[in-house]
């Protein structure tokens, strides 16, 4: 009796897709990098929301809540939509912290008006690079990580605004 294995059909490494290795590659590098600021403002929007204080606290604290569930509600969206192109995404802690360009603040206390100013700033400087990122996908032809990215660009819009307005002093 013949005990060899019938021959097996190996899946390719790759995920098909319609983009050119060029494109996908680029796409890739963007979305990554990308990935990696999300997840590194989401770890400072939490950070501070843990450690809000003073007469707002309340209010500050369940904004940024609310904004560290949707920065982190992008996160798996952006790495799926890399391997639906093909491509492979962030493994570790340590890469995200190599490709992150959001900067960590470990300070024992920031002033809450200084806090929300800071991710402003920091929200702000991710719209423009949403916006970077939707030009490579534009360029490519990548219709859909395009939109996703639309999306995230006008989210990522009204944190600027919610955070620039909590942090207004006066009638300025």
């Amino acid at each position: 009796m013949d005990r060899t294995l019938p021959e097996t059909r190996l899946a390719p490494l790759r995920t098909p897709t319609g983009l050119s290795d060029t494109a996908t590659q680029d796409i890739r590098g963007a979305l990554n990098i990308l990935l990696a600021d999300v997840f590194a403002l989401y770890l400072k929007t939490k950070n501070f929301h843990w450690h809000m204080s003073g007469p707002h606290f309340r209010d500050y604290h369940l904004m940024l809540d609310d904004q560290g569930d949707q920065i982190i509600a992008m996160t798996d969206p952006i790495a799926e939509r890399v391997r639906k192109i093909g491509g492979t995404t962030l493994r570790s802690i340590g890469q995200i912290a190599t490709l992150q360009r959001v900067l960590d603040n470990e300070a024992d206390y920031v002033d809450p008006l200084d806090m929300l100013a800071e991710l402003r700033d920091d929200n702000a400087d991710l719209v423009q690079r949403i916006r970077a990122a939707h030009v490579i996908c534009d360029e490519a032809g990548d219709i859909a990580s395009a939109s996703l990215l639309e999306n995230w660009l006008d989210e990522t819009e009204r944190r600027v605004w919610f955070l620039f307005e909590a942090g207004r002093r006066g009638n300025a």
